[in-house]
């Protein structure tokens, strides 16, 4: 059976849904995208990632084709009709598609191009990957400045997962002035001495929704938090070592560029922390 899916206030089979050659979001990566988690036929994190989304769009000089509680309702229905148990839906707006191919922005009455999907994943919540950690490597951060912006323009990030899976490892830490900046679809972490060290929040990296939530659960466990810059070399150094994201939760990382970090496997505080983090979202998902 096929998805249903949505574009520009249709629902329709996938196989059906089309969008125009000359939009945007097709021809400039001019657009913005959410992915948000279901757990168990919720929606995780919602009101995180809308307001994410608007912020994106702003910062983008785009406008909110359409409200909040709109976009609930669109999700919650894609869920229920593909019958979707675990797993996310992708939002994507771009800035449309005006009548031919052309560097500056279109009319400002131009329909913006709207897409959701769903995808399913049965094991979001219990993840072989979170259950043996997983290996990365380090490659060079070399994408545009504003990364804190959650834009379409994700060829690198896919190269970088290309340049792990060459090296037989599951994902890759990209690093900027000799300091790691993010994963390429994740957020970064370590674990040293029972402080969780993470990269502050600036332009240089995306505002993980769920590094949000995995740092409150973090704050509320007593646990310490520091947010600050961290090279290879002291990751590989760490006690313990993670990730965090939308798709993959709390998921332990277990090597960096060959070097076995802590004991070489899933540590006690990264699975605590994915413990919580389940724990609370299963909690307050919609």
């Amino acid at each position: 059976m096929s998805r249903t899916v949505y574009v520009n206030g249709e629902y329709l089979p996938e196989e059906d849904a089309k969008i125009s050659i000359f939009d945007r979001g097709f021809l400039m990566a001019d657009g913005v995208y959410e992915v948000t988690s279901v757990l168990d036929g919720k929606l995780v994190d919602f009101d995180g990632h809308v307001k994410r989304l608007a912020r994106s769009l702003n910062e983008l000089g785009m406008g909110e084709p359409l409200t909040a509680d709109e976009l609930l309702e669109i999700h919650r229905k894609l869920v229920a009709e593909n019958e979707v148990i675990n797993g996310g839906v992708y939002l994507q707006i771009t800035r449309g598609a005006p009548a031919d191919r052309d560097f500056a922005f279109p009319p400002e009455d131009t329909p913006q191009t709207v897409v959701l999907f769903t995808q399913n994943k049965p094991d979001l919540a219990e993840s072989p990957a979170a259950a043996r950690g997983i290996k990365v490597i380090s490659i060079e951060d070399i994408r545009w400045g504003r990364r804190d912006i959650k834009t379409v323009q994700l060829l690198y990030p896919s190269m970088g997962k290309m340049m792990a899976k060459a090296a037989g490892c599951d994902d890759a830490w990209m690093v900027e002035d000799g300091a790691v900046t993010e994963g390429t679809s994740n957020n970064a972490y370590i674990i040293k001495d029972g402080k969780i060290i993470t990269r502050q929040l600036s332009n240089d990296i995306l505002h993980g929704i769920t590094r949000a939530a995995v740092l409150e659960f973090a704050r509320e466990a007593q646990m310490k938090v520091e947010e600050r810059p961290f090279t290879i070399e002291e990751a590989q150094q760490a006690d313990e070592a993670f990730i965090t994201s939308a798709t993959t939760f709390v998921t332990p990382v277990v090597e960096i560029d060959g070097v076995t970090v802590g004991a070489g496997e899933p540590g006690p505080a990264a699975k605590r922390l994915r413990e919580l983090y389940i724990e609370g979202s299963r909690a307050a998902a919609v």
